[in-house]
């Protein structure tokens, strides 16, 4: 860190001390290295200073600190992404927003809920199931992630298929920018007038600002919703039944598939009681009008039974349910059962797809020595590939790297995308020019320097190489210093 960087911490530090109490303005480097990575921990950096406010107001002054002296901030909230998207900056400004947690209205009368950024993904439905409502978007982490975190990332979950991601259920957002002011975009309609500033956003990994109020679109309970756990002998069967059910006009809320050695890793962290010997179940929820959801059922019992199927299990109470989510849900920690080490990928593949795709991971397994435990949702071909490892072995985590690499080069040749809700952040910076010319990559960046034109919001995320923005036309006394480290060039 230089003399300029420290001199900029110290007085964005005196700044958020004048808003915060002392607790919350932290540079203790033992406290620091408690927010040194994200839920991707291959990945680690120390933070030269961690605020967490508590209001939008205390939020916005310490950007606009951070803008005045030129330094990077970060932000975070629960801390549970996937791509390091809030992987810290060693000589910026860590923003947790965890502190801001109020779910400030639930209005029925017209299916809004208005929260702060820190309220976890779950409070939101807790809060609205009594008025009959709940909110749809749900990551596997809903009973620990943040909205704000969610709308950064643009997250899924398993019932997008049917309802889709975060971006279908947020309709406005209170947000700082990278210079500290405190904007709105968006409103209470369904389709605000103008740019669509909020669409440009949600999704952005951080990278345009940090929100500190979020109107969120809630959906009604449905009347009756069914639960059934599949059990095929082979994935083929199981991506040809799910590939079935689409195709017969049946548009289920979820249909997630776990592999053998997902199965296998749930079953030690959870019990979950799958199958005994299926090579993949399929968990396929319908939800909706009651005669319409029997209809539905039936139409899939038959399907996943022409398929291969052995075994079909239907919940019969709401514990039954909750235990068949259970071990879909925990398996990207249950892999710690029968792995030291492991890395989450995310690509996305079109569904007809999945038995080609599916078979091409298995060879790269079987040829690399590098186990793959397969557990995604099937229904609209997002991929969770779980790469496990052991990091104690020499050699052990740069080959695990190298099969994940290959794994989202075959999403990019069948069509697909390296990521699906995960975000890209430092994971996946690289692989962008696989997907994108130049062009793509320079106009991305052009949207991002109208927004931060100093490259201080969440520096060195989702591009491979940071353009500069603003830089003066002419010529120059000598290249800048990210110039001369080669991690930028003059845009």
């Amino acid at each position: 860190m230089t003399s300029t960087d420290r001199a900029g911490i110290a007085a964005v530090a005196r700044r958020a001390a004048e808003l915060l109490p002392d607790a919350d303005v932290i540079t203790d480097r033992a406290r620091l290295r408690t927010y040194e990575c994200d839920g991707l921990t291959h990945y680690r950096v120390t933070p030269a200073l961690v605020v967490v406010p508590e209001t939008a107001t205390q939020l916005a002054a310490i950007v606009a600190a951070c803008a005045e002296h030129g330094v990077p901030f970060v932000a975070r909230g629960s801390g549970t992404g996937l791509s390091g998207g809030a992987l810290p900056h060693a000589d910026g400004v860590l923003v947790v927003t965890s502190r801001m947690r109020a779910i400030r209205e639930v209005r029925r009368e017209d299916q809004r809920a208005v929260v702060e950024p820190g309220v976890i993904n779950l409070d939101v439905t807790r809060a609205a199931t009594p008025l009959g409502y709940y909110y749809a978007p749900d990551p596997s982490s809903q009973q620990v992630c943040s909205i704000g975190g969610n709308l950064a990332e643009n997250s899924g979950g398993a019932h997008c298929l049917k309802y889709g991601f975060t971006a279908n259920h947020v309709l406005a957002a209170d947000l700082v920018t990278p210079d500290g002011d405190l904007v709105t975009l968006g409103g209470a309609a369904p389709d605000s007038p103008g740019y669509d500033l909020l669409g440009a956003v949600i999704g952005s990994e951080g990278t345009l600002g940090i929100a500190t109020s979020v109107t969120l679109r809630l959906t009604r309970l449905p009347e009756e919703v069914r639960t059934v756990l599949v059990g095929f002998e082979s994935t083929d069967q199981a991506g040809a039944a799910t590939s079935a059910i689409i195709a017969a006009g049946v548009l289920p809320a979820a249909i997630e598939m776990m592999d053998a050695l997902a199965i296998e890793a749930a079953e030690a962290a959870v019990q979950c009681n799958y199958p005994a010997g299926a090579g993949a179940v399929l968990v396929i929820e319908l939800d909706g009008a009651a005669d319409e959801v029997a209809q539905e059922y039936d139409e899939v019992e038959r399907l996943c039974r022409d398929h291969g199927a052995f075994e079909q299990r239907l919940a019969t109470d709401p514990a039954d349910r909750a235990l068949i989510w259970k071990g879909r849900k925990s398996a990207f920690a249950a892999v710690g059962r029968i792995s030291p080490d492991y890395i989450v990928q995310d690509g996305v593949i079109p569904r007809t797809a999945l038995p080609e795709v599916l078979h091409a991971i298995a060879e790269l397994s079987s040829s690399s020595g590098v186990r793959v435990a397969n557990v995604f949702h099937a229904g609209d071909g997002n991929l969770h590939p779980l790469v496990l490892f052991d990091d104690a072995v020499e050699g052990a985590g740069a080959a695990a790297e190298e099969v994940s690499g290959a794994i989202l080069d075959l999403c990019i040749q069948h069509g697909g995308s390296i990521t699906g809700e995960h975000g890209v952040g430092v994971d996946k910076s690289a692989y962008m020019p696989r997907m994108y010319s130049e062009e793509d990559l320079d106009t991305m960046q052009l949207v991002r320097c109208a927004f931060d034109p100093h490259g201080i919001s969440n520096p060195g995320k989702v591009f491979p190489t940071p353009r500069l923005c603003g830089e003066v036309p002419g010529r120059h006394k000598g290249p800048h210093p990210l110039q001369e480290a080669g991690l930028a060039e003059v845009f």
